[in-house]
């Protein structure tokens, strides 16, 4: 009798969880693997790393490394919340913490998932379409959105920006900015705003909006670059925003705002895809393709000093790693421990794969992740 209670007790959750999620839907248990030895951090106790999933695919998920225990949890979401129909949604695009919750954008799926941060448990979501990016400010969290269906349309409407009251997690007002906006940071009481146009194609956008946050109105925007998407503020009063360009004769680029003039300063001659700033040192890595060409993709890596905006190394990765590297998909920094994150996304159907380098550039360890890791977000204390 003992030996068939567990059978049947396992039987009942089973039944149990299925039944909440849907008929055609199992909930795919969380796999954990050590892949460092417990630590006693500071002021950092792990990270989410958000993994997109491939678009149509509903496979965003979430994953957390754990430093005080040493274990890389693999897709949290679906067990800590059985009773959330499709989990995630589809294409996780954005994953940031304000105060006690953890807010994932998710893009083709039109809603940001708002979780309670220890432990990635549903509070609730937040409806916007096309929803890109957020930020936050004095209670407020800021929203990018294309506005409009997923969809290239040379006649695609401007985008807006959400104020979200983070208390209410109710939409309190909109403005418009540029064509299909992307990245945005906080300078004081400035918001800026990369817009790309990628939907209108080939009359891509070129411009930063500027949102005076006082009174959350556009006051004007600045001529950069076509196609912009990544923007990030240093410590000194610069914005480091980058163009994808065209994808033919066009390339791609890394350009520098004064926000005290609120112009361009330095156009860096150096092609990027995802930055992150630590301390004085930006972080960027680089996967470019030219339809002009017909060439493979070129991958580069870059380190640049923003005290001078000089690039002071091709090369963060120093032990040859890199050349296991398929795409380059995420990077991420410890504020604490400076170790940093390079992730790849291999052929962008299949797990990915997190590689962790000290300092230094050398490999500490390497661990299977969810489709297209993507998006980092450090927990603190």
């Amino acid at each position: 009798m003992k030996k068939l209670i567990i059978p049947i007790l396992l039987l009942i959750v089973c039944f149990t969880l299925s039944s909440c999620r849907g008929d055609d839907e199992m909930l795919v248990p969380s796999t954990g693997t050590q892949v460092q030895p417990p630590t006693h951090p500071e002021f950092i106790t792990g990270f989410y790393l958000l993994n997109e999933g491939n678009m149509g695919s509903n496979k965003c998920t979430l994953d957390f490394m754990d430093y005080t225990t040493g274990y890389y949890h693999k897709n949290i979401y679906a067990e800590t919340n059985p009773s959330v129909v499709m989990e995630l949604g589809d294409v996780g695009n954005d994953i940031q913490i304000y105060g006690k919750k953890l807010y994932a954008v998710i893009n083709c799926s039109h809603f940001i998932e708002v979780m309670d941060k220890k432990n990635a448990r549903h509070l609730g979501t937040i409806d916007i379409p096309n929803c890109r990016y957020i930020t936050f400010h004095e209670g407020y969290a800021y929203v990018s959105s294309y506005a409009g269906p997923v969809q290239i349309d040379p006649n695609a409407r401007l985008g807006y920006v959400a104020k979200v009251d983070t208390a209410t997690l109710q939409v309190i007002a909109e403005c418009a900015v540029g064509y299909q906006p992307e990245e945005m940071a906080i300078v004081g009481n400035k918001l800026y705003v990369a817009n790309s146009g990628g939907y209108r194609v080939p009359n891509y956008d070129r411009t930063v909006s500027v949102i005076d946050l006082n009174t959350f109105t556009e006051m004007y925007k600045i001529d950069v670059a076509i196609n912009l998407h990544r923007l990030k503020a240093d410590r000194y009063g610069n914005i480091y925003v980058s163009s994808r360009g065209d994808y033919y004769t066009v390339p791609s680029n890394l350009y520098v705002i004064d926000t005290q003039t609120d112009e361009v300063t330095d156009t860096l001659d150096i092609a990027a895809s995802e930055l992150w700033i630590d301390d004085d040192y930006l972080y960027l890595y680089s996967t470019e393709y030219s339809y002009t060409n017909e060439k493979e993709w070129e991958i580069t890596y870059a380190l640049i000093d923003t005290r001078t905006k000089q690039v002071i190394s091709r090369n963060f990765i120093t032990d040859g790693t890199e050349k296991q590297i398929k795409k380059p998909y995420g990077i991420a920094v410890n504020p604490e421990t400076k170790e940093f994150f390079v992730t790849d996304a291999k052929d962008y159907v299949s797990p990915g794969t997190l590689y962790c380098f000290t300092p230094q550039g050398k490999k500490k360890w390497s661990v299977t992740t969810g489709d297209i890791p993507a998006h980092f977000v450090f927990v603190p204390k």
